[in-house]
């Protein structure tokens, strides 16, 4: 029995020295293999480290700048040093939970965020698949350019030109003989008319993404398909779509979590005094109580709340991804 003991510890033993020695091995496998990738792929790396400084500089430096968030930061302190500013805690962030326009604001940058995500992503696969489909290629790379040249046109342009075409008395209405008013209806029907708008604008820098992805879809799937008798949206649906699907889901997640980050821009200059509670967003809520009303750590709480919740909406979405079987971006 005691020999058997004995056995046994030294089998326990010599198996543990082999695994560390597994271990070890795998360890100095990884950091050979690591060093020589590396090395190889060192002008890509070069290339990429200015890049890696202009985030470093100003998208993590910045993040100190959060301190702001937890003290009264108004114009009589501001050229105070950080550390000589009143600390106040969680106060900024109480003062703008409670502020009555903060549930409506929150309401409309999920909802703006929703349409856009769902509306602008499927305008831009099915736009994508018709000019996949197109086999005159001058009309399809003409139809590609002007699809995304609204992409470059300002905000403010787009903003006078739908003001023009939508507001009361404007185009449509002298066409119609009606009174739409889709730019002056205080409603959630606000947000359709601002996302179709987005869309309109985006939809066509937006498909470059998928038109790149079904490009790299191996034809032999095409060609086997068209020999087994599939038509055009057999094709589509059981080859094409399968094909840019871990792109769509990519993109989704990215989507995401960037929910709540609705640019003012576009609000500010397509709304007016009839449509203000549908249009405000979070980031439009920062600037008007913070920068306008000189509370800067109001503001700063405000922007602090609006990123880490899209952080942990980023890393749910992925989560959810990678159970549903699918491509994470993490």
């Amino acid at each position: 029995m005691v020999h058997f003991f004995f056995s046994l510890k030294t089998v326990r033993k010599g198996w543990r020295e082999m695994s560390a020695r597994k271990a070890q091995k795998e360890k100095i496998v990884k950091q050979r293999f690591s060093r020589q990738l590396m090395y190889k792929q060192r002008y890509l790396l070069l290339m990429s480290l200015p890049f890696v400084i202009w985030l470093i500089v100003f998208k993590y430096i910045p993040l100190w700048g959060w301190t702001m968030a937890f003290q009264e930061v108004k114009p009589k302190n501001l050229s105070k040093h950080i550390w000589e500013r009143p600390f106040v805690g969680l106060e900024n962030f109480i003062k703008a939970f409670d502020d009555r326009m903060f549930n409506q604001t929150l309401i409309n940058t999920i909802g703006l965020s929703i349409l856009g995500i769902a509306v602008g992503t499927v305008m831009a696969i099915l736009f994508a698949l018709m000019l996949n489909e197109i086999r005159f290629v001058r009309f399809k790379k003409v139809t590609q350019t002007i699809s995304y040249l609204p992409h470059f046109v300002s905000w403010v342009v787009i903003a006078s030109i739908a003001k023009m075409v939508l507001n009361d008395g404007g185009m449509l209405d002298t066409l119609f003989h009606t009174k739409l008013g889709l730019m002056s209806t205080n409603s959630p029907l606000f947000w359709l008319t601002v996302v179709l708008i987005n869309t309109w604008k985006e939809v066509g820098w937006d498909a470059i993404v998928y038109l790149s992805a079904m490009a790299g879809i191996d034809q032999g799937l095409y060609e086997a398909a068209k020999v087994d008798g599939a038509n055009r949206l057999q094709r589509i649906w059981h080859i094409t779509l399968p094909g840019i699907k871990p792109t769509i889901v990519v993109l989704l997640i990215m989507g995401i979590g960037g929910a709540l980050n609705v640019g003012m821009e576009r609000q500010m200059l397509l709304s007016n005094g009839i449509v203000q509670d549908h249009a405000m967003v979070l980031s439009w809520f920062a600037y008007v109580r913070g920068i306008g009303n000189s509370n800067y750590g109001l503001g700063t709480a405000i922007g602090m709340f609006q990123s880490l919740v899209g952080i942990i909406l980023l890393f749910l979405a992925n989560k959810v991804a990678g159970w549903l079987g699918e491509s994470k971006l993490i």
